[in-house]
């Protein structure tokens, strides 16, 4: 088709990247030193690239060039976001996956307790919609002060599952979206939802109960509620 897109002229180009930063859709890469369009379908046209550099290297041209497409420009974003929790970015949110030692190992059979977390991280804010640890996963959506409430919580209800945790009244959020999306595109089993018995923990089971049918998976769940004094009342 023919279409508006970007021109970069390498003679002009100094090299110093600034339009490449200053693309958001990926288009750009610098190559031997210089800037070169190097994904056309991603380049959208509109050239928050060409205020961005100082050498006046850009400019727009019609010309047959292939539709821009969105969707590859965000599952791109997405795959970019996958590696740079692995390889690198905040410390606190790079994804890591645990294996725990099945039959319980001695510590535990001494009476001492172990971590049943399978993954990090955990914060349903931080965690990825798409991560190799969902992949046929129990999932277990818990409200955070049920770890501090229920004193068996890794045992009774971590072990076996890929743990989500969040308060929806201190991070002041709607989960529904974000859990929708993990139910949506991920292979997940199950469903246990754990909360407190306080009004505000309803927003966590709404969020996931929400999501649970927007996804539009048909898969088991359940809600267990756990009192404030630590015992779980149904």
């Amino acid at each position: 088709m023919i279409r508006k897109i970007i021109h970069i002229d390498e003679e002009k180009c100094t090299g110093c990247g600034l339009c490449a930063s200053a693309c958001h859709e990926g288009a750009i890469d610098m190559v031997n030193g210089k800037a070169k369009l190097v994904r056309e379908n991603f380049c959208d046209g509109f050239g928050d690239c060409l205020p961005a550099c100082p050498a006046g290297a850009i400019t727009f041209e019609e010309r047959e060039a292939p539709e821009y497409d969105a969707a590859a420009v965000k599952k791109a974003h997405e795959a970019k976001k996958m590696k740079s929790m692995h390889q690198g970015g905040c410390p606190g949110s790079r994804m890591r996956q645990f294996t725990q030692q099945e039959p319980l190992p001695a510590p535990a059979a001494s009476g001492k307790p172990v971590s049943r977390l399978a993954q990090w991280p955990c914060q349903i804010k931080l965690v990825p919609t798409r991560a190799p640890f969902f992949d046929g996963a129990k999932l277990l959506i818990a409200a955070d002060c049920t770890a501090y409430a229920y004193a068996a919580m890794h045992e009774d209800f971590m072990r076996g599952r890929v743990t989500l945790i969040g308060c929806p009244k201190l991070d002041d959020v709607d989960y529904t979206d974000k859990l929708t999306a993990i139910i949506r595109d991920n292979d997940i089993r199950s469903v246990t939802i754990v909360r407190m018995e306080v009004p505000c923990c309803g927003g966590l089971q709404r969020a996931a109960q929400n999501a649970l049918q927007q996804s539009g998976r048909f898969i088991p769940w359940q809600v267990v509620t756990i009192s404030c004094d630590g015992h779980i009342i149904d």
